[in-house]
């Protein structure tokens, strides 16, 4: 089960966030002489490779246009099928300024039904923190929800979460090397990825052999193929990818660094069931610590046949 449609938010206010990266070991500060203008260009790349391969794109602006982390806009809201939009606990106020009180006007002004909101930004006073599809990447259609455990991901709110949407967990660990001691890797969407068939998946960087068995079988019990790989190609964004369904089939976007680290026998795997599509972002990468995967917002939302969508130069 693929989106064939995402929203995006614009890399208005891009740059490095010292906040952020005290849990991102991704991050770098990068002595570039114009990093918005970099980033508004790879940005660009994006939108033209979805709209090539036929996935329909929603652009909107930041909230908070002073935002370092707005393009990565998974990690605040998700939609659903049924209508709803939910909006999450973020760790660090540098981003929770990125919630739109108003996502819910602006996303019906764009035509889209929605049913109902669901806000889960109070959880932040309890200590709950569940950074969006950063935090849990979804086996939609068999409803359990893999989630890595770290500062950004708390177990008691992926279990809350899971009562509440009636989804399994599926908790793990994973380490920046593997090891025990060493620190969390930040979001689980850069441990693994889903698609319909197949499932990208670092087990490396997972420090316990049976969690990595029980992780093998979800995937399996999901009738997918797992597609191991290396704590090397991980700091590439190999697993930061996203399965889309475009109008000529599925289609998998990934970052060109991430493209260019997968091993030609996992290339071959994925080709089997999508095509693949690379785009350039260097500077989003490096800068932002996030990939392509986490620029992209599914948009699983119904549009308004009775009423037609308000037009969006940008979408």
């Amino acid at each position: 089960m693929s989106a064939s449609a995402v929203i995006l938010i614009s890399p208005t206010g891009f740059g490095y966030d010292r906040a952020t990266a005290a849990t991102n070991a991704f991050q770098r500060e990068l002595d570039l002489r114009d990093v918005r203008t970099q980033a508004a260009g790879e940005f660009d790349a994006l939108l033209d490779a979805l709209r090539h391969y036929g996935i329909r794109t929603t652009v909107l602006d930041p909230v908070d246009p002073s935002a370092p982390n707005a393009v990565f806009p998974n990690n605040w809201f998700s939609t659903h099928a049924d209508g709803t939009v939910v909006v999450y606990p973020m760790l660090t106020p540098s981003r929770r300024s990125e919630r739109d009180p108003y996502l819910r006007r602006h996303l019906e002004a764009k035509g889209f039904g929605v049913e109902r909101m669901v806000d889960l930004g109070m959880w932040e006073q309890e200590g709950l923190i569940l950074e969006g599809t950063g935090s849990l990447v979804l086996d939609r259609a068999g409803r359990v929800a893999y989630a890595c455990i770290s500062p950004r991901t708390s177990r008691s709110a992926v279990d809350a979460w899971c009562a509440q949407f009636g989804y399994r967990a599926m908790p793990f660990t994973a380490t920046m090397d593997g090891q025990p001691s060493a620190a969390p890797i930040y979001h689980t969407n850069v441990v693994m990825a889903l698609g319909e068939r197949w499932g990208l998946v670092c087990l490396e960087a997972l420090p316990d052999q049976a969690e990595r068995h029980t992780l093998l079988a979800a995937l399996e019990a999901g009738d997918r193929i797992a597609v191991p790989f290396t704590l090397e190609q991980l700091h590439h964004y190999v697993g930061n990818a996203l399965e889309l369904s475009g109008t000529g089939g599925p289609c998998v976007f990934l970052s060109a660094t991430a493209f260019a680290a997968l091993h030609p026998d996992q290339r071959k795997t994925l080709e089997r069931f999508a095509q693949l599509v690379p785009v350039a972002i260097p500077t989003i990468e490096a800068v932002g610590g996030g990939s392509v995967r986490c620029m992209l917002a599914e948009n699983w939302l119904t549009e308004n046949a009775l009423r037609p969508r308000v037009s969006d130069p940008r979408a």
